[in-house]
């Protein structure tokens, strides 16, 4: 079901949002090794989102 689809995708964006947010705390905080390690898993969950939007967005284009 494509709501299903769109909703994990989103669920893929709130953690990679999280996650950025956490880096940047670290590196304002001058811990830079936390932040340079939060900073690559973010950049990973941001990848997956992308890959959740579009296979939400192939579903979506199937049902029309």
């Amino acid at each position: 079901m494509p709501k299903d689809a769109h909703l994990k995708a989103a669920e893929h964006h709130e953690n990679a949002a999280k996650t950025h947010r956490l880096a940047a705390e670290h590196h304002g905080k001058g811990d830079h090794a936390a932040g340079k390690k939060q900073s690559a898993t973010a950049h990973e969950q941001s990848g997956k989102a992308h890959e959740a939007s579009q296979a939400a967005h192939q579903k979506s284009q199937q049902q029309k």
